[in-house]
């Protein structure tokens, strides 16, 4: 059996402030993406594969200077958050329910990114667990 951890953070006021500003690129990642996904699907009729719109990451790099803040990591959870909401819209329209489309994220909307596999550290010595995250 796997198991997600959460942990409560309790970051100092600079940590704090970076963290947001992480989770705020996040964000405008996730609308820059499904906005690419919607000019994708105007172009060639069809929806792009997850594995299409991650590899344009590198690229993005180049010219949006702010990505290169973010564990990379963390920029493809944030291609694969936007998949799997494709596919919870598309289980629910199978079971008969109207759905609309995926929407523009607010910064109120989008409260948390994923470090997966790599990038982060727990730190168990001292009775009480740090957690290092890459990049921060």
């Amino acid at each position: 059996m796997h198991y997600a951890y959460k942990y409560r953070l309790k970051p100092s006021d600079a940590h704090r402030e970076e963290l947001d500003r992480h989770r705020d690129i996040c964000r405008q990642l996730y609308n820059h993406t499904l906005y690419r996904l919607n000019e994708y699907q105007e172009d060639h009729g069809e929806l792009p594969s997850m594995t299409t719109l991650r590899s344009e990451l590198p690229d993005l790099k180049q010219w949006w200077d702010d990505l290169n803040d973010v564990y990379s990591k963390v920029l493809q959870t944030v291609v694969e958050r936007l998949f799997d909401n494709l596919k919870g819209l598309s289980k629910l329209k199978e079971n008969g329910y109207g759905v609309g489309h995926l929407k523009w994220k607010p910064p109120r909307e989008f409260r948390s990114f994923t470090y997966s596999q790599s990038g982060f550290k727990l730190d168990k010595k001292g009775g009480q667990t740090v957690l290092s995250l890459s990049k921060l």
